[in-house]
């Protein structure tokens, strides 16, 4: 829309389309900074499960970029590589994937990622799911064994490969894991995900700098305390305790970078709230009572669907709108 501008003497007026509530940072500068603030978990994967990791996060990043140029090139609309959505899909998908994960599932999980996470919907901005979560549902479901199967950290006192995560020993063997091991991350888990202190470092940065917004993070936070608290303190031997479910899995990491996604987060302030509530009541749900150990990925893919609906009964009345 063309910007019209009246002057006289007293005041200037200027018209424009929206938004006219913009971010600190446009689209390409955010998605740089997430690799940035992903850099710490990606040294721990390295620390922690070895120099392997490095290619498969490599084979995930260059699959995801090379399917988002090869959809575009396509479709004949302009190749946007240089934004950096293509780099971050790969680099979270890769940081949820079970260490020396094989290469040619990681790079079917990131053309899958691309290709139904994202450009189905039209591209960046268009997609309903977070696209790295997509394409992580795809390789869970295709292959499960793969996708389950756990290696020892390189510090760990145990020699012999094992299939235990915090969760899966708690979950299936009530054998509870160290608080100090998981917030270190010489644990099993994902390669971005073990390392509690890692994930934070990363997350924290976002916050401070305003690529994320703190209400999600808060809201999930919250809502892990409270509705894994209440479980708890009904029978502490049954259910873990709080801590347990904010440094076990996934959960920090899908709160700092998963959740937060800007395009398939609630936009307004409320809603923020509402969604990250609702993520940490799913998955206490899924971790207790489901089949799965883990729920981080159900939960928000879950409340991804609802966005919509709660972008539309959460947005701000309009000035002198009556129901």
């Amino acid at each position: 829309m063309t910007i019209t501008t009246t002057e006289n003497p007293t005041y200037k007026l200027e018209l424009a389309s929206s938004p006219h509530v913009h971010s600190r940072w446009n689209t390409k500068q955010a998605m740089w900074l997430v690799v940035i603030a992903l850099i710490p978990a990606v040294i721990s994967a390295v620390i922690f499960f070895g120099i392997y990791q490095l290619l498969v996060i490599a084979v995930a990043v260059g699959f995801a970029v090379g399917t988002e140029a090869a959809i575009k090139t396509i479709r004949k609309r302009k190749v946007t590589i240089t934004d950096g959505s293509g780099i971050i899909t790969g680099l979270l998908l890769a940081l949820i994937l079970p260490p020396n994960f094989n290469l040619a599932f990681t790079a079917l999980g990131s053309i899958v990622a691309i290709g139904l996470g994202k450009e189905i919907f039209g591209g960046i901005g268009y997609n309903i799911f977070n696209p790295a979560l997509v394409g992580r549902a795809f390789l869970q479901a295709a292959f499960p064994v793969p996708m389950t199967t756990w290696t020892n950290p390189n510090f760990s006192q145990v020699d012999a490969v094992t299939t235990a995560t915090p969760l899966s020993a708690f979950k299936f063997d009530s054998v509870a894991t160290e608080l100090s091991s998981m917030f270190i991350g010489n644990i099993g888990g994902s390669l971005g995900e073990t390392s509690a202190i890692a994930v934070m470092l990363g997350g924290i940065f976002l916050i401070a700098i305003g690529v994320v917004n703190y209400r999600v993070p808060a809201a999930m936070l919250i809502g892990a305390i409270l509705f894994g608290g209440v479980f708890w303190m009904i029978d502490p031997i049954a259910y873990p305790n709080p801590l347990f479910h904010l440094l076990a899995g996934g959960f920090l990491f899908g709160l700092f970078f998963m959740a937060t996604d800007w395009v398939t987060s609630p936009m307004t302030p409320k809603g923020m709230w509402i969604y990250g509530l609702g993520i940490s009541l799913v998955l206490i749900i899924i971790r207790l009572f489901g089949g799965l150990p883990e729920g981080v990925m159900y939960a928000i893919l879950f409340m991804n669907a609802f966005v919509p609906l709660i972008n539309r009964y959460t947005r701000p009345r309009v000035f002198g709108e009556v129901k």
